[in-house]
């Protein structure tokens, strides 16, 4: 059955039975969100997952961000590996207990090692791209605002490239809308291989969510994940400032 929404709020919450095994903070976010078809978006999830819907409608989204401070919980910051930038491309789904989360179709950062340690420890699809911003430099400069965000990954010929400015004004999501549904998102799901799926909780305070000036945006990577075109820009954009984030260790679902 789909989530309640007593469900989805109880995730909000910090979970009282595990240890945090990570510190990050992610900044300026950028949710590019388009309507999809749910069945198929289903066709791309493993078994044991289900497409999550608002009002009956799917969402795949584009998420450009800057990842700041990354380190174990045992281990200072370190400049030139704990500052890079990432961007996800993702959809929204529920497991067979009706736990609401995350599904990854890719996620590109220009930092090889957090690739690399990511792919291993998390099993996500993690891929080593070209990216710049203004701002952003190997010491964990802030980015600037207007933001511009280029990415292009490794072995591809194409960059895309977004422009946007985050609104000064913020709030969070009422539970029960579509930003709700769309942002306030604990649980990441990963596939093992040889038919186990893994389940992985974060923790952070609630989104300060904005309204966002988008000037330019592609596809492209919606493209790299299987999904196709849309031909037609976001029909939903939203902004953060951005939040700290506890992260958890990956569990065996199944």
């Amino acid at each position: 059955m789909p989530p309640t929404l007593e469900q989805r709020l109880q995730l909000c919450q910090r979970p009282p039975d595990q240890r945090v095994v990570m510190y990050q903070q992610w900044r300026d976010l950028l949710f590019l969100h388009w309507e999809w078809d749910p069945a198929a978006i289903q066709r791309t999830l493993p078994p044991g997952l289900t497409v999550d819907t608002f009002d009956g409608r799917a969402y795949v989204a584009i998420v450009p961000f800057f990842m700041c401070g990354i380190r174990p919980r045992f281990l200072p910051a370190v400049p030139g590996i704990s500052w890079f930038m990432e961007t996800n491309v993702r959809t929204y789904v529920y497991d067979e207990r009706g736990v609401a989360g995350v599904w990854f179709y890719s996620l590109d950062a220009n930092q090889w090692l957090a690739v690399q340690l990511a792919r291993r420890f998390f099993k996500l699809p993690y891929f080593y791209s070209q990216m710049a911003s203004p701002g952003m430099g190997w010491l964990g400069l802030t980015p600037q605002r207007p933001t511009t965000y280029t990415t292009q990954r490794r072995g591809t010929t194409a960059a895309s490239r977004f422009r946007y400015r985050l609104g000064k004004e913020t709030r969070p999501a009422e539970p029960g809308t579509l930003e709700f549904f769309l942002a306030e998102r604990y649980i990441l799901f990963a596939d093992l291989g040889r038919g186990q799926i893994g389940t992985g909780q974060v923790y952070h305070t609630p989104y300060p969510l904005c309204a966002s000036s988008l000037d330019e945006w592609d596809a492209h990577l919606l493209e790299l994940a299987g999904l196709g075109n849309p031909h037609r820009p976001p029909d939903h954009v939203l902004g953060s400032p951005g939040v700290d984030v506890d992260v958890y260790p990956l569990k065996v679902l199944r």
